[in-house]
């Protein structure tokens, strides 16, 4: 945790810990208190030899909550974090003072699940820089890419990141993933909530956000003109600029009264 005021979870995506949202941590600790999560099987969390399902990492962060004494959260997630905040939401919805979903979806289609059970499979076969080079174009813009060292940065940094993601782990996500419809639920979900993308994005294109936002009731849909899936690197200024004015609105009014 770091920051101080409201508590702000934010919730990592496929392929992802803690460290995805490091360049916009600095913007949120100043105004928020900011617990950022590492899913079973990432990061520094342990990673057991059994079946992950979304629902269950959901029911993690409620325990994780529970312990640390924190009984109600502003809540974001990127990706398979935004699976696994709405399922946070709907099966804690008193714990939730309101959502964002970044780049997040209801249900894959047919292409999307392909990529991910692909993904999921994939680090049994090559390495992880190999891997990483297979990932990225679907994450980045080509204008992203067009800036000299910048992926060769990105795949340094994965390859000698001390806690790398396993084969176990990139399967069993990929798994929990494709698994997950929220899309017949969407309406149970009651909090404020913000639905982000990039208008680049090929991964979870815009037409997955318009589905959260038309099917949840009270979200509001903005699209960035800058960046694709990976926005939160591309262009994290301006993702973290919507986040904290979405936030900035749920304060309430105050009005000075002279007698």
């Amino acid at each position: 945790m770091k920051g101080t005021g409201e508590p702000l979870v934010l919730i990592a995506g496929f392929l992802c810990d803690h460290a995805y949202w490091s360049l916009i941590i600095p913007s949120l600790v100043s105004k928020y208190q900011v617990i950022r999560i590492d899913n079973r099987g990432m990061g520094r969390s342990s990673a057991p030899e059994s079946q992950y399902n979304i629902k269950q990492m959901a029911d993690d962060i409620a325990a994780l909550l529970d312990y640390i004494g924190i009984d109600k959260v502003h809540l974001a997630g990127h990706s398979m974090g935004g699976q696994i905040a709405q399922e946070l939401v709907l099966a804690y919805p008193q714990k939730i003072q309101s959502l964002m979903l970044l780049s997040s979806l209801a249900k894959g289609d047919e292409l999307f699940n392909s990529i991910i059970k692909t993904w999921g499979e994939l680090l049994n076969h090559v390495d992880l820089k190999l891997y990483e080079k297979t990932v990225l174009p679907w994450i980045f813009t080509d204008t992203f890419y067009s800036i000299p060292g910048m992926i060769e940065g990105l795949i340094e940094f994965a390859i000698k990141y001390p806690f790398p993601p396993g084969t176990h782990s990139l399967y069993q996500h990929s798994q929990a993933m494709l698994e997950f419809d929220t899309t017949d639920r969407l309406q149970q979900i009651h909090c404020p909530t913000l639905v982000l993308v990039g208008k680049q994005d090929i991964l979870t294109p815009l037409k997955f956000s318009q589905q959260l936002a038309q099917g949840i009731p009270n979200a509001e849909l903005v699209v960035i003109d800058r960046g694709g899936h990976g926005f939160l690197i591309e262009s994290s200024d301006v993702v973290v600029s919507a986040m904290l004015n979405f936030l900035q609105k749920l304060k309430p009014a105050y009005t000075n009264f002279a007698f």
